[in-house]
C-alpha cells in the first residue's frame, strides 16, 4: 500500500495532509494523480466517498504558482451549492499552507456581491454551472485564462438539465486546457459530452457502479404504502444507540414535507430536512447540524444529499426506492464512508417491486428481506398519489380504448367527406383559370379564352 510520501507531492501540501490525519491515498487519489499532473485530460469513474476532492486537487495545487493575476487559472463545477460549499472548504484545507485565493459562486444569493469578489483577483472559481453562466454573459468573469476544467459530479448535472449551459460555458473556454472529469456512473449523455469536448482522455475507474461497497449491510422491508413507511420508520428510529445518525431518501420534495411533518410530532428537535424549495440559509443549518450531530435524523432528496461529504452515518433509509437503480448505490454510497461500517434500509411498495428488482439486477446480488414488524400499525390512509382514479360510470371525462362506436355511429358519404389536400383549392382555380404568361401580361388568359 502506497502511502503520501510515495506521491511527489511539494511540502506546504505534505504539511497540510499531516494536519488532517491523512496517511494512505485512496485508490482514486493515487491512479489521478500522475496523469492530471502530466496535463492529459483525464476521465474519472468513482463512487461517491471515494475521495475524488483531494483525487483532483493534489495534482493542481501541487503545479499552481503563486500569481498576482486577477481572472481565474483554475474552473471547477459541481451541479449544487452545497457542493461549492463543501469544495472551497477541502480546497483551503489543503491550501493551508499554500498562498491560493479560492472563491465559490453559486445561485439563491446576490449576484453583484460575487461580482465584486471576482474583481478583488481569485485563482480558483468554484462555482454551479447556472451562476457561472450568468456571471461569464454578464463579462464578470474572464474565462479565456482557465488553464484546468474540472467537472465533477457530471452525470447529475446532465440530470439537472445543466446541459446548454455546459455547452455554452465550453464555448468561451480556451481551447488550449486541461480537462478533467469524475461521475459516479457512465452514462450515455456523459459519453458524448467527452467524445465532443475531451482529447484523448485517460480513463480512470474505480468501483464500478453496480459494485456494492462491501462495508455497508443492505436489508429491505416491503411496505403497504406512505404512511406505513412513516409508521415503521418512526418505529425504527426509537432505538437511538443503534440509529445515531440517520440520512433518509425520498424521492420528491412534497414527499420530503410530508414525511417531514409526520416525524416532526415525535423527533421534532432530533429532525430536519434539506431540498431545492428550501433557502439557502436553512439548507446550510440543515447540514450543520445534522453532521455535528445536533440533529440525529435529516430528510433529504437525492439531489440535495449528492456527493455531499456527512461523517459518520450510522444508517441510510431509502424511503423511497429509487426509479434508477445507479441511484439507489449513490444513496447507500453516504455510510459506509472511510472504511467505516454501514448500513442500509430499503422500504418498497407493491408498486415499487421492480424499481427493487433493477437495483438487484445491477449489484447482482439480492438484498436480504426482513419480516414486517407485527407491532406496527398498517395504515389506511393513502397520499394523493396513492388513491385510485376516481372515474364517473355514467359520465366519463375521456372515452376509454375499449369503448366501441355505437349503433347510431355511420361514416361520411363520400360526397360529404372531405381530404386535407394541403392547398389544394389554389391549385384548382389556377387549373382552371390558367396562369398569366409573366406578371405583367394579364389579359393572357383573356385572349386565349377568345381563341
Amino acid at each position: 500500500m502506497s502511502t503520501f510520501e510515495d506521491l511527489n507531492l511539494s511540502k506546504q501540501l505534505h504539511y497540510a495532509i499531516d494536519d488532517l490525519g491523512f496517511t494512505q491515498p485512496t485508490p482514486i487519489q493515487e491512479q489521478s494523480f500522475p496523469i492530471i499532473l502530466s496535463g492529459k485530460d483525464m476521465v474519472g469513474v468513482a463512487q461517491t466517498g471515494t475521495g475524488k476532492t483531494f483525487a483532483y486537487m493534489l495534482p493542481i495545487l501541487r503545479d499552481l504558482k503563486f500569481s498576482k493575476q486577477v481572472t481565474p487559472r483554475v474552473l471547477i463545477m459541481v451541479p449544487t451549492r452545497e457542493l461549492v460549499l463543501q469544495v472551497v472548504e477541502e480546497i483551503e484545507k489543503l491550501a493551508e499552507y499554500i498562498n491560493v485565493r479560492v472563491l465559490g459562486v453559486y445561485g439563491g444569493t446576490n449576484i453583484n456581491t460575487q461580482k465584486r469578489a471576482i474583481l478583488q483577483g481569485t485563482d480558483i472559481i468554484v462555482a454551479t454551472p447556472g451562476r457561472l453562466y450568468d456571471l461569464a454573459l454578464s463579462r464578470a468573469i474572464k474565462m479565456k485564462s482557465i488553464q484546468k476544467l474540472v467537472i465533477d459530479e457530471v452525470d447529475v448535472m446532465l440530470d439537472l438539465g445543466f446541459r446548454f449551459q455546459l455547452m455554452n460555458i465550453f464555448e468561451v473556454l480556451p481551447k488550449k486546457r486541461q480537462n478533467i472529469m469524475f461521475s459516479a456512473t457512465m452514462t450515455d449523455d456523459v459519453e458524448a459530452l467527452i467524445n465532443d469536448y475531451f482529447k484523448n482522455p485517460s480513463k480512470v475507474s474505480i468501483a464500478v457502479s453496480g459494485t456494492p461497497l462491501d462495508n455497508i449491510s443492505q436489508q429491505c422491508y416491503e411496505v403497504e404504502n406512505f404512511y406505513t413507511k412513516v409508521n415503521l420508520l418512526s418505529h425504527l428510529l426509537k432505538d437511538k444507540a443503534a440509529f445515531s445518525k440517520v440520512l433518509v431518501f425520498v424521492s420528491n420534495k412534497k414527499s420530503a414535507d410530508r414525511l417531514f411533518l409526520k416525524l416532526d410530532e415525535i423527533y421534532n428537535e432530533e429532525l430536519c430536512v434539506i431540498h431545492s424549495n428550501k433557502t439557502q440559509n436553512y439548507r446550510i443549518r440543515s447540514i450543520k447540524q445534522f453532521d455535528e450531530g445536533e440533529n440525529r435524523i435529516l430528510v433529504a432528496t437525492d439531489v440535495m444529499a449528492r456527493g455531499l461529504d456527512l461523517d459518520e452515518i450510522s444508517h441510510v433509509v431509502n424511503f423511497d426506492t429509487p426509479n434508477f437503480p445507479e441511484n439507489y448505490m449513490h444513496r447507500i454510497g453516504r455510510t459506509g464512508r472511510a472504511e467505516h461500517e454501514g448500513k442500509s434500509i430499503l422500504f418498497y411498495t407493491d408498486k415499487e417491486t421492480a424499481a427493487k428488482e433493477a437495483i438487484e439486477k445491477l449489484m447482482k446480488i439480492e438484498i436480504p428481506k426482513i419480516e414486517f414488524p407485527s407491532e406496527v400499525e398498517i395504515s389506511e390512509e393513502l397520499t394523493p398519489d396513492e388513491r385510485p382514479e376516481e372515474v364517473e360510470i355514467n359520465n366519463p371525462h375521456k372515452k376509454g380504448v375499449e369503448d366501441e362506436r355505437g349503433a347510431a355511429f355511420h361514416e361520411k358519404s363520400e360526397k360529404n367527406s372531405q381530404v386535407n389536400e394541403g392547398g389544394s383549392y389554389r391549385r384548382l382555380i389556377a387549373k382552371k383559370y390558367k396562369k398569366p404568361r409573366t406578371r405583367g401580361d394579364k389579359n393572357y388568359n383573356k385572349r386565349n379564352k377568345k381563341k
